[in-house]
């Protein structure tokens, strides 16, 4: 069955394609049908991620500067779904007034968007769990809704290093989101993350 799924779930993500960007909540899209939105502070390669997880080079933009994404892009799956990227958080160096527009339109996205059935957190394996990540999963806890946090860079980390980190991030967070490590850059725990994508959007397909 996890074969099946896996499967499923590759095939479903690979057909992800762009529909559009708002630079505020009243350009999104009607709120039609299960969205899940990728979050995560910048430089935590929240873009690589979505384009490995869907196996396409360029579907979100990604760059070396800190703070790029600035809009809600939308991804649209088959017209069965879609996938969310969501405004980097955490960059000091933006203005103080960009700072918080981006808060605020991801606040409200997370408080106020029927369609969003969860949450999926990149992280630096190397430095997860910062205040901004914390207030990310009170959001969630709010609504609620489901979560994952996925530790990115773990080929960055020795092998007993990164299990320790994820060990150390579902200590802290005592049951909030489900963890998983990944690796961007060498694919290491796609597989799993995919299929927990899917459950998430679409949790009774086969």
């Amino acid at each position: 069955m996890n074969d099946d799924r896996t499967a499923f779930a590759q095939r479903l993500l690979a057909s992800a394609q762009f529909e559009c960007s708002a630079a505020a909540l009243r350009q999104t899209p009607p709120p039609d049908r299960p969205e899940v939105a990728f979050a995560g502070r910048s430089n935590a390669g929240k873009s690589s991620v979505i384009n490995r997880l869907t196996r396409q080079k360029s579907l979100a933009r990604t760059s070396k500067t800190p703070g790029r994404t600035q809009l809600l892009n939308f991804f649209t799956l088959r017209d069965e779904a879609r996938l969310v990227d969501l405004p980097g958080y955490g960059f000091a160096k933006a203005p103080p007034s960009l700072r918080r527009d981006w808060h605020r339109m991801i606040e409200g996205y997370l408080q106020g968007r029927d369609s969003l059935v969860g949450l999926v957190i990149i992280m630096d394996a190397r430095r997860p769990l910062t205040e901004t990540d914390i207030q990310m999963l009170q959001w969630c806890a709010a609504r609620p809704l489901p979560c994952i946090i996925l530790l990115n860079k773990a080929d960055k980390l020795s092998k007993g290093a990164a299990g320790a980190a994820k060990q150390q991030v579902i200590r802290a967070i005592e049951g909030a989101a489900t963890v998983e490590l990944v690796s961007a850059r060498t694919g290491t725990g796609l597989d799993a993350a995919q299929r927990a994508v899917i459950d998430l959007l679409l949790p009774q397909s086969v």
